[in-house]
């Protein structure tokens, strides 16, 4: 029996049992066609650029990182110090040394509206709330994605979600909505190569296994019409025997010396959100190389109601080492005008400390980082007013933010319908348009 699965426990995160699976049993049931199904009817895009999704659970504080407020009474300000960046008149927090020498390569959104006080990956993975969700069945970036553009290579799934299987249910991926479950993104997390490899099973053994599988399909089309399975198993064992996914996340094969400047993170689960694995930004580059349009990492736990700032200490230079990392390596290897980072989380947190040194939750505003992309840098939007507690400049939407990376990966998304799964046409985020300072 051969397994590739999200996590070795079998779980998967959104609890449907048929995604981000593949098996070759006795029978030769080949079932990963499931997850490639919007290619039979999704042609490859004339381009290759890519997102990569840093989602940060749990909603890190604007005001103790990228929108300090020294202004401000010192129950609201709280401990940080700010530093000058390489882009004049912007100052973040001390604890984003490295952030900071490239400023000029970023965008900070100062003024992130949109949010609900609610913890879930919904708003940063869709753009749109739980409630949105539910109600109208949105899909994830990666899944629109898979549906509009299918795969660059075939080889090479285009949504490809990093996070492990999260304690707070809606912390983890909300499925592909009205895309359909073909459109879910692979998880390769757990032991990665060890679920990403044929488990002693040779080709051989494999081509034998395909032909009873064809023999199969043979009989099943004739008791139940299966339309295109024949051309989904064949991706399938693309997928399956090739080695380009696997040498992608095969860390090893990368240059020791890129591996350290990326550091390692933490790797205990924080809180009841996500480790902190500084080598996902790594391989999150590795693989939008190899093909994949969208790679989302779910990264740490920053709910802090109490001992905020203790923490922040602790966590905020990983976060700092990994996403400078990645930056400079997409510049460095000519990817900042294909490839978008985005760099966020649930919703802000309030301006008064509470009484355990926290802070509480506070959707009215938040903010966002984004670098590469193509887009129009070293520049901040928006603001907040003198306490933090609401944009006082220039509002921008996560929607907006949205659509401006669906603009940077040539996509109208406002006027282009999406099909649905039964093929009816489905248009998201109308009345939005791009961030006009960022295209």
């Amino acid at each position: 029996m051969l397994r590739i699965e999200g996590t070795s426990s079998g779980s998967f995160c959104d609890n449907v049992s048929r995604r981000q699976f593949l098996k070759v049993g006795a029978v030769g049931a080949l079932t990963l066609p499931q997850l490639l199904a919007a290619e039979a009817q999704a042609g490859v895009g004339n381009s290759h650029k890519a997102v990569i999704m840093i989602y940060l659970p749990g909603g890190i504080g604007h005001q103790d990182s990228f929108d300090l407020k020294m202004d401000s009474p010192s129950d609201i300000r709280g401990e940080f110090k700010p530093i000058k960046t390489n882009l004049p008149g912007l100052e973040i927090c001390e604890y984003l040394p490295k952030l900071a020498t490239i400023m000029d390569k970023c965008t900070v959104i100062r003024s992130l509206v949109g949010a609900r006080d609610e913890h879930a990956s919904n708003l940063c993975m869709s753009g749109y709330t739980q409630a949105e969700t539910s109600q109208l069945h949105r899909p994830t970036m990666g899944s629109v994605l898979s549906r509009l553009e299918g795969s660059v290579d075939k080889t090479v799934p285009p949504f490809i979600n990093m996070a492990a299987r999260t304690q707070h249910p809606p912390y983890n991926d909300p499925g592909p909505g009205f895309a359909g479950i073909a459109h879910s993104a692979l998880n390769p997390n757990g032991p990665m190569m060890a679920d990403m490899t044929l488990g002693g099973i040779t080709l051989d053994r494999l081509a034998h296994r395909r032909q009873l599988l064809t023999s199969l399909d043979a009989y099943r089309r004739k008791v139940d019409s299966l339309e295109g399975l024949d051309s989904l198993s064949q991706k399938a064992y693309d997928i399956l025997t090739s080695s380009k996914l696997v040498n992608a996340m095969n860390l090893d094969k990368e240059d020791p010396k890129v591996r350290a400047r990326y550091g390692k993170g933490i790797t205990a689960v924080q809180g009841d959100a996500s480790p902190m694995l500084n080598e996902q930004f790594l391989a999150a580059r590795r693989l939008v190389e190899a093909g994949a349009r969208l790679v989302h990492i779910s990264y740490g736990f920053w709910d802090w109601h109490g001992n905020n700032f203790k923490m922040m200490k602790e966590h905020l230079p990983h976060l700092d080492q990994g996403v400078h990392a990645l930056i400079t390596d997409l510049h460095e290897r000519g990817l900042d005008k294909d490839v978008s980072v985005i760099v966020w989380g649930d919703f802000g947190r309030t301006p008064k400390i509470n009484k355990d040194a926290g802070r509480d939750h506070w959707p009215r505003v938040s903010c966002a980082l984004l670098a590469g992309g193509g887009m129009r840098h070293g520049q901040v939007i928006g603001s907040t007013n003198r306490l933090g507690e609401e944009a006082d400049d220039r509002p921008i939407d996560y929607k907006d933010v949205f659509v401006t990376l669906y603009n940077q990966l040539g996509i109208d998304i406002v006027n282009t319908p999406v099909p649905e799964m039964n093929g009816r046409p489905n248009y998201l985020f109308a009345g939005h348009e791009p961030i006009r300072e960022l295209v």
